[in-house]
């Protein structure tokens, strides 16, 4: 997917303390959608190179070549990573989770023999659509994508509806769910958006009150109550490189 040359330029929101985004941050409501087929099988990709063997255990905390060495790899194979320099911070470990999440090997964040595997194997995963820029949300492996006819280009770790009974603002309880289907942004909000369980980060809404968003910490795992988060430089990867502009065609399934 081609990214626009110059991209409109939006006063970003002024980060808050972790603390306090930890306290402001939630999921949001749920919404409805049609059910669509089962995605496809994740798949490899061994045309792309592979890198020197990695020493084992890499992990956050860790920095120098052999970091680089990975970032770099990640990279290659479409997951994102917030950039290449040699420190193997939260969005390194995020990028390994959603490659270990599309291996189906633990979701550790830590670079042991599997994951090595994985990277050697140049394991991917592959897109449900076959046409048009848009964006694919893959529930089972908690994984969205960033699609260019039928090519899966950018892959980011996310944390969809947990399955998990919760009390809503008007005292129904219901299950935290984030609905399958075929769904369009309709609107965005370039800033911390008030909402009933807690403000949300440059959310974009594409159906009801459910949005992808930012979000302080994406577990490996589900965990919101129907939106799917997204680490917060991921976010404003998102709004920057104009992947998810109103009207981009949303997929869950």
């Amino acid at each position: 997917m081609a990214t626009p040359l110059s991209p409109p330029v939006r006063s970003r929101p002024r980060p808050l303390a972790r603390t306090a985004v930890l306290a402001l941050a939630a999921s949001c409501a749920l919404g409805t959608g049609a059910a669509l087929p089962a995605a496809p099988a994740h798949a490899a990709a061994p045309s792309v190179a592979v890198p020197a063997t990695l020493p084992p255990d890499l992990r956050e905390g860790d920095s120098g070549a052999d970091v680089t060495a990975l970032q770099d790899r990640l990279n290659e194979l479409g997951y994102w990573t917030n950039g290449v320099d040699g420190e193997f911070g939260y969005h390194t470990e995020q990028a390994v989770i959603a490659l270990q999440k599309a291996a189906g090997i633990a979701r550790d964040g830590v670079v042991g023999p599997d994951t090595e595997n994985a990277l050697d194997q140049g394991v991917r995963p592959s897109a449900a659509t076959g046409s048009g820029d848009l964006l694919e949300i893959d529930l089972d492996a908690q994984l969205l994508l960033v699609v260019s006819d039928g090519e899966v280009e950018r892959i980011v770790n996310t944390s969809t509806g947990s399955g998990r009974p919760y009390e809503r603002w008007d005292g129904t309880e219901v299950i935290a769910t984030t609905p399958t289907g075929t769904y369009s942004v309709f609107r965005e909000v370039d800033a911390w958006d008030p909402g009933p369980y807690g403000a949300l980060y440059r959310p974009k809404y594409f159906n009801g009150g459910i949005a992808v968003h930012g979000y302080p910490s994406v577990p490996a795992q589900p965990a919101s109550h129907g939106c799917a988060r997204v680490s917060m430089a991921a976010m404003d990867w998102l709004w920057e490189s104009g992947t998810m502009e109103v009207n981009t065609t949303v997929v869950v399934y």
